[in-house]
């Protein structure tokens, strides 16, 4: 149980260093943005920018946009991983926060295992697929002017996967230990997650409050 635990900590450590350093692409990102939208409204880089596209048969403005989804694909796919590790996804689950912690850690184990794990799988397959097709046919923008070598972006949907299929990981090791290892497995692994949310805790204590005062109070009526 200890090296599964280990194991965790190896695949976590992983994705969320990745999904880290990947988050910097934001700074280029806006940078492109902010440089597409200022030099398509000023006169002097229209034109440059026309001239350059006459002579050179590529478009400034139509490259600039390419790299802005291009940034997009991998500063998302790459944040998958490390998104679901930091519970920083949407959860719509109210049924779900109304259990107790162990019973959303069981609830959470068997999920990723009957519904994460097989998507997952299926996706790194296709997507590997795809970004295959995509490298041997040389496909490229679908604009003339545009950046081509497309698989390069397309192949962010393998890694992407790859990575958030290393957080699933990392979460079923750590859940198993919370459900079946000894007392200081579990409290390892519960300390080590962070799937539960801080409302949750709230609504534990809530639930554990309301449990008390029902058997006090049929305490009292039975004694009556």
């Amino acid at each position: 149980m200890d090296g599964m635990l280990s194991a965790a900590r190896r695949l976590d450590g992983v994705s969320r260093w990745i999904g880290k350093a990947i988050g910097w692409i934001i700074i280029p990102l806006i940078f492109t943005i902010m440089f597409d939208v200022i030099t398509r409204k000023l006169d002097v880089t229209r034109l440059a920018f026309a001239e350059w596209t006459a002579t050179s048969g590529y478009s400034v403005s139509t490259i600039l946009q390419d790299m802005q989804w291009h940034f997009h694909a991998f500063l998302l796919m790459f944040t998958f991983g490390f998104g679901y590790l930091a519970n920083a996804h949407v959860r719509v689950d109210i049924f779900r926060e109304m259990l107790s912690r162990r019973g959303q850690a069981r609830l959470e184990f068997w999920l990723l295992i009957i519904l994460a794990l097989p998507f997952l799988l299926v996706m790194i397959k296709y997507s590997f697929d795809l970004t295959s097709i995509s490298f041997w046919q040389g496909e490229g923008s679908e604009s003339l002017t545009g950046i081509g070598q497309r698989w390069f972006v397309k192949s962010a949907m393998v890694w992407g996967f790859v990575i958030a299929l290393m957080a699933v990981l990392a979460t079923i090791l750590r859940l198993y230990a919370t459900l079946y290892g000894d007392n200081a497995q579990q409290q390892t692994a519960m300390e080590e997650l962070e799937i539960f949310s801080d409302a949750s805790d709230e609504l534990e204590a809530v639930r554990l409050e309301a449990e008390r005062q029902l058997a006090e109070e049929r305490r009292k009526a039975g004694g009556v």
